[in-house]
């Protein structure tokens, strides 16, 4: 179908829905409209018509996925959907940039664990012999508490300042993405390079009865919100290198759309780690065993949790 067959045959639906979109003076099934267009969308894109029609189409697909948005939100609790299945839906459908993130991550960190724990001077390629001392008393079974040293002794406080500190890291790793991936990657690899150096020196050390029972829990979820994080800078990267028939600023608005699925989710993530982290983890009441088992489980629970969440809703939902 030539441009101007198609311009002909859809021009009435698209002023029918732009006009919905400035007065919503007019009967319209916005969720039809909105997949319909898409569809169109897909079609100008793949026929290659021009550029003055697809960021048109472009542009009217934003506006109406934004208005689906607030229609969902008037009909539902959007929140309550979108934390038992849209936010593991979201993780399933950037896989590819899920898997390349904990690549990034992971491997680093599994050389540099393993490189620490075989030879006690490689930790000091990545900090300071004053930070290792700092590490080593964090972790030392004869302290009265586990964790950082809290002035204050204050789980309250210390909530506060994992909030922060954890969601600094997050963010970091997924706004390097608008540089085209490579800050993703710089913090990814970063994190890994510094968490495996760690693991390695404090088992090295012996402290592994206060080190492991104290990350395990908080762990679960801190460690994998770092890589979904990446994960989200990485899908803003891809559309900067490669934004196919978009404008790369376009292409950057409509993978920012798909990346925020994930971003939201995360930093409820980091606030879970943060409360176990100042509540449950730093606690010397509790014995070795109820946290690693109690950690093993909350491992397994976020495992499972994206792996089947919000399966049974693939044609439902926002």
């Amino acid at each position: 179908m030539k441009q101007n067959d198609f311009e002909n045959k859809y021009g009435e639906s698209w002023q029918q829905l732009e006009q919905w979109l400035k007065h919503g003076d007019t009967d319209l099934d916005l969720p039809a409209a909105y997949r319909s267009l898409c569809q169109q969308l897909a079609v100008a894109v793949e026929r290659q018509y021009t550029n003055r029609l697809v960021d048109r189409l472009n542009q009217l697909v934003m506006a109406a996925h934004h208005r689906v948005y607030q229609q969902q939100t008037l009909r539902k609790n959007t929140w309550l959907w979108y934390l038992s299945a849209g936010f593991p839906r979201a993780i399933r459908e950037q896989a590819r940039y899920v898997w390349l993130a904990t690549a990034l991550f992971v491997l680093p960190a599994l050389v540099l664990g393993l490189g620490s724990y075989w030879n006690d001077a490689l930790i000091y390629a990545v900090m300071t012999p004053e930070q290792v001392m700092q590490f080593e008393s964090m972790y030392d079974p004869a302290n009265r508490v586990l964790g950082r040293e809290r002035g204050s002794d204050s789980d309250l406080m210390m909530f506060g300042f994992y909030i922060k500190n954890n969601i600094g890291i997050a963010f970091r790793t997924f706004a390097g993405g608008i540089l085209f991936g490579l800050g993703s990657i710089f913090f990814l690899v970063f994190n890994g390079v510094y968490l495996g150096a760690v693991f390695g020196q404090i088992t090295r050390v012996g402290f592994v009865s206060t080190f492991y029972p104290f990350v395990i829990g908080h762990g679960a979820f801190e460690l994998t919100a770092i890589v979904f994080a990446g994960a989200a800078g990485l899908r803003l990267g891809q559309s900067l290198i490669d934004p196919g028939r978009h404008r790369r600023l376009v292409a950057l608005r409509l993978a920012s759309v798909e990346a925020m699925k994930i971003m939201y989710g995360t930093f409820a993530m980091l606030v879970i780690a943060a409360f176990l982290e100042a509540f449950w983890s730093s606690s010397t009441q509790l014995g070795i065993g109820i946290k690693l088992g109690v950690g093993a489980a909350l491992w397994l629970l976020v495992i499972t949790y994206f792996a089947l969440a919000g399966r049974g809703e693939a044609n439902r939902g926002p």
